[in-house]
């Protein structure tokens, strides 16, 4: 299968945010997975760039998109919470659900901060599979890294000190966790937590020697065959 790409903005409540739909050939209809990325990123990283490719190869459309403030779309990351964002992946879905060469079939996968809103995305909505890599159980210790993140705002910490969205959702069946060993970042613990908190059906897949952004080719190359398989199984 190649590669079909189309460009898409989202509205949601306060901006505008930039999508990129990656198609496989045929007319479809397909699934469809939403991919979220993390803090102070963008969908156009080599990971999500990969993702597009791979799925679309492999019969799954792939949507990656920006949240606001972050890549080309609209506002600024410091005035962004976690409310925010799945305000935007939710805004992207209505879009995703009007797409005549999409089935209505969604899968979610996020990367760090990315899979703490997408856990907390399918739990609003029990049924599509999930898949995080390298994401936090909770975000108790994200305030202590406030000062080196242009990415940690005000409304960020006072959402924070909230409790609203401290910690991911328990109970989110169709899980995969995958997470890197030498994560220094988020430690391989919130993964094992992850896991723990998750419905049947779940795994956790520990990957050796990968680091948070899954740098070595070998060990994103894992990540995305095994978030693949799962997506496909439940898809």
């Amino acid at each position: 299968m190649g590669l079909t790409q189309e460009r898409h903005t989202v509205t949601p409540t306060g901006g505008k945010l930039a999508l990129v739909l990656h198609l496989p050939d045929g007319s479809g209809p397909f699934p469809c997975v939403v991919a979220c990325h993390g803090l102070s990123a963008s969908k156009d990283s080599d990971k999500y760039l990969l993702l597009g490719e791979e799925f679309s190869r492999a019969g799954l459309a792939l949507a990656r998109f920006d949240f606001r403030g972050c890549g080309e779309s609209a506002g600024r990351e410091a005035d962004t919470t976690i409310a925010t964002r799945l305000e935007d992946a939710r805004a992207v879905l209505a879009l995703l659900e009007d797409h005549p060469r999409l089935d209505g079939r969604v899968g979610l996968l996020g990367s760090s901060l990315g899979g703490f809103v997408a856990l907390h995305l399918a739990a609003e909505r029990p049924g599509p599979p999930v898949v995080t890599w390298n994401s936090p159980a909770s975000l108790d210790d994200l305030g202590d890294d406030a000062e080196r993140s242009d990415g940690i705002g005000v409304p960020f910490l006072l959402e924070l000190s909230s409790h609203r969205y401290a910690a991911s959702p328990a109970g989110v069946p169709r899980h995969l966790v995958i997470h890197g060993e030498a994560d220094d970042v988020v430690p391989v613990e919130h993964g094992a937590i992850l896991h723990a908190r998750a419905a049947e059906p779940c795994d956790l897949i520990l990957i050796a020697g990968a680091d948070h952004r899954l740098t070595d080719p070998d060990h994103r190359r894992e990540a995305i065959t095994r978030s693949l398989e799962w997506l496909q199984r439940w898809l």
